[in-house]
C-alpha cells in the first residue's frame, strides 16, 4: 500500500514504506487459537447441562473480548504503523484512534545503525536507530529488512543534493 502522496510535498517521492515485522503477529493470532479453541471445548463440556446457554452466552462474550482486545487491536496497530523513508525525510507514523507522528528530515540525521538479535536475523528484520541533532537516539523496532532499509536510507542521505557540501571559489589571489 503507498502512502498517501498528498501527505508529501510537489518534489518528494516515498523510497520505502513498510510496516512492521508480521513477528509482532504470533502472540495477537496465538491467543485467537487459544481463545476460539478453548471457549469452543468448554461449550462442549457443558453443552449438555441445563444452565449451558447461560454458560453458553457468557463464553461467547468472554472469547469475543479477549479476541477483541487481545487479537483485533494488535492486527490494527501493526496495519496502522508507518515506516516511510522519502526523497526528503523519515517518517514514523503510529495508531488508530490517536494518531502519532515522526518527521525526521534527511538532513539533520547525524548517523543511521541496525541491531538484530539471532530470532531477529533468522526473520528478517532488526531495530533501526537514528542519531539525529535531537537528544537520544530513535528506536525503530521490528523493521522488516532492516539491512536493506539501513543501506537505501544511508544512500539516500548521501545521495541527497541539497545536502551536498560544494566548494566556494576563492579568490586569493593567485592564479
Amino acid at each position: 500500500m503507498a502512502y498517501p502522496d498528498d501527505l508529501l510535498s510537489p518534489s518528494e517521492h516515498v523510497v520505502i514504506h513498510k510496516h512492521p515485522h508480521w513477528k509482532m503477529l504470533l502472540v495477537p493470532v496465538l491467543v485467537l487459537l487459544v481463545a476460539v479453541g478453548g471457549g469452543a471445548y468448554l461449550a462442549a463440556l457443558v453443552s449438555d447441562q441445563s444452565w449451558a446457554s447461560i454458560v453458553w452466552i457468557v463464553l461467547t462474550v468472554v472469547v469475543v473480548v479477549l479476541v477483541t482486545w487481545l487479537t483485533l487491536a494488535p492486527v490494527a496497530r501493526w496495519r496502522t504503523t508507518h515506516f516511510i523513508v522519502t526523497s526528503d525525510r523519515v517518517m514514523y507514523r503510529i495508531g488508530v484512534f490517536k494518531r502519532t507522528g515522526l518527521d525526521i528530515p534527511l538532513s539533520r540525521i547525524n548517523s543511521v545503525r541496525f541491531e538484530h538479535s539471532l530470532l531477529d536475523r533468522v526473520l528478517g528484520c532488526g531495530t533501526l536507530i537514528i542519531e539525529s541533532a535531537s537528544d537520544e537516539p530513535l528506536e525503530f523496532d521490528d523493521i522488516p529488512g532492516v539491512e536493506k532499509v539501513h543501506s537505501m536510507l544511508y544512500r539516500e542521505i548521501n545521495d541527497n543534493p541539497a545536502d551536498d557540501h560544494q566548494p566556494e571559489d576563492r579568490v586569493d589571489g593567485l592564479t
